[in-house]
């Protein structure tokens, strides 16, 4: 295969033009090109009034391939193909032990996935219910404010994750990457995942791949406990011996030796029993803000002018940062075209809030964390749970700001800047169920956010103009977007009780889907290796 880079097309063209650009990139005849298969997708809106699509695409040809690339050497963005490479482990002998997987979000899924292929027949135990019975239990808390502390957006099978936008997006770069891609895929994802820039799956249809994941894992030897809470670590000698989880009221002891724990980032009470048991932990930096929400429309105008509503454009997105001079910092994170703003509670009187599209992001609305980065040196509350603390009193506060019902404070961005108390909406209606109580945010938010909100809002403007617009709506609090705590690790990803492997976002060493997914499989390399 040839791969060709930045094929620039403009919009509305199809995979005939494609064909016949990289025809001619080849310098050989369309009838000549045997396939073409698209690499890489993305949008380049910098000229509003000609905006591009570009693509890099692999191209099989029908005559000697290095004689092609020997004519086209000088054209420094064509070469061979390289093709990902990343295999699974092959299955092991073991005669010990099933290994357990604690916690079945992103980093769960792809540990217990790499630990099936290898023929470890894995026991996953995850506190929540199966995806089926976890959706109905959601859409139960959105429409009537009865919340199910143990299933919840929180908890349950594909973790946070499957009620956010589905956004695969990620800053790292890992071998395994395409092929976590792929097992998306192969689970119900679209195909455009695999070669979209901003590639997203949709909270849709995550229900549906994270239980395609699940039988996958099955089908292999594996087993996944529903409601199962780990309350407890067995140890003899600084070594793991075993786990202990309640289940339906019942408690039970697992003899487990290898366990990893992608616990995900608001498992406080595991914390809690883990820093008891003695695992090392460490409170680290984490941020915590608001919900923003525009009109599409608007965003779409803004980022594509006249082409907005082309039907090659995908719904416009951003990603935005301000730096003050004080070194505090501000920016925007899961941003969710055409999304909602979804109650993620999983405490009894406490709001939280957190964003979600579905695959066609054809809401209304978009929204986006607007964080405030916060260090242990800020945090009220000292110790190692010292931010997690901090998230809980803040949840607390927005809860009665709401009016005690889940309710999420809200105020419109020009009353935030102006020092006034919002009463109700403008032009943009805001979308968070079970309902939102507009109110002055500074009367549940800590002013070490509200002043660097104050002071970020019209410095993002700067950089995307409307986006300080006073009609906008910001409803808090905004908590759980990473997780204040790191589970200490070595390079060979255990804790210092050896045999516990802290794993994904819960234990501090990822930030979002894939990079949770990545991390899985890392510690399920690693624990591979320990047998």
């Amino acid at each position: 295969m040839i791969r060709i880079r930045d094929i620039s097309l403009p919009l509305g063209q199809d995979m005939n033009h494609l064909i016949r650009t990289a025809a001619r990139r080849l310098h050989v005849a369309n009838t000549e090109i045997g396939s073409v298969h698209i690499r890489k997708k993305s949008i380049d809106a910098r000229k509003k009034q000609d905006i591009r699509i570009l693509y890099t695409v692999d191209v099989t040809v029908h005559r000697d391939e290095q004689k092609v690339l020997r004519r086209v050497r000088s054209d420094k963005k064509i070469s061979p193909a390289k093709l990902d490479g990343y295999q699974p482990p092959r299955p092991v002998r073991h005669e010990g032990l099933r290994p357990v997987v604690v916690g079945f979000g992103p980093g769960g899924i792809f540990a217990a996935l790499i630990l099936a292929e290898a023929g470890l027949k894995p026991i996953v135990l995850e506190r929540g219910l199966d995806a089926e019975t976890r959706q109905k239990k959601v859409r139960e808390f959105w429409e009537t404010g009865k919340l199910d502390p143990t299933c919840n957006v929180q908890f349950g099978e594909g973790g946070a994750g499957t009620f956010s936008d589905g956004k695969l997006t990620t800053g790292i770069k890992s071998p395994c990457m395409g092929w976590i891609l792929e097992q998306f895929h192969q689970a119900g994802a679209r195909e455009n995942i695999l070669f979209d820039a901003k590639p997203h799956i949709g909270t849709d249809v995550l229900v549906t791949v994270v239980q395609n994941l699940r039988k996958k894992i099955e089908s292999l030897g594996g087993e996944v406990r529903f409601g199962c809470r780990v309350t407890g670590l067995e140890q003899t000698m600084g070594h793991l011996t075993g786990l202990v989880y309640e289940q339906a009221g019942e408690t039970v002891h697992l003899d487990c030796d290898r366990a990893i724990l992608a616990i995900g980032h608001s498992a406080r009470d595991t914390f809690a029993m883990l820093l008891e048991s003695g695992v090392p932990m460490e409170p680290k930096a984490f941020s915590m803000g608001v919900r923003i929400e525009h009109r599409q429309s608007w965003l779409d105008r803004r980022q594509y002018g006249e082409a907005a509503g082309h039907p090659s454009l995908p719904p416009a997105d951003y990603k935005l940062a301000a730096h003050l001079p004080d070194g505090n910092s501000a920016y925007t994170f899961c941003m969710c075209p055409g999304g909602q703003v979804v109650a993620s509670s999983s405490e009894a009187g406490g709001v939280v809030t957190n964003g979600m599209s579905n695959a066609d992001r054809d809401g209304e609305n978009c929204n986006a964390a607007v964080l405030v980065t916060l260090h242990p040196e800020d945090f009220p509350v000292s110790g190692v749970l010292g931010g997690m603390e901090w998230q809980r009193q803040l949840e607390q506060r927005c809860y009665e700001a709401g009016g005690s019902n889940y309710h999420a404070p809200a105020q419109l961005v020009g009353d935030f800047l102006n020092h006034r108390a919002s009463t109700g909406p403008a032009s943009v209606r805001p979308t968070y169920a079970p309902g939102v109580t507009f109110t002055d945010l500074r009367s549940c938010l800590p002013e070490k956010i509200t002043d660097v909100l104050e002071r970020a809002l019209p410095e993002l403007d700067k950089k995307l103009p409307g986006f300080a617009d006073g009609d906008a709506v910001m409803t808090a609090p905004e908590t759980r977007s990473s997780s204040p705590v790191r589970i200490l690790r070595d390079e060979s990803q255990q804790s210092a009780l050896r045999g516990l492997f802290p794993c994904g976002e819960g234990a501090g060493y990822a930030g979002g889907i894939t990079s949770a997914a990545v991390d899985g499989v890392r510690c399920a390399e690693a624990l591979l290796q320990s047998l």
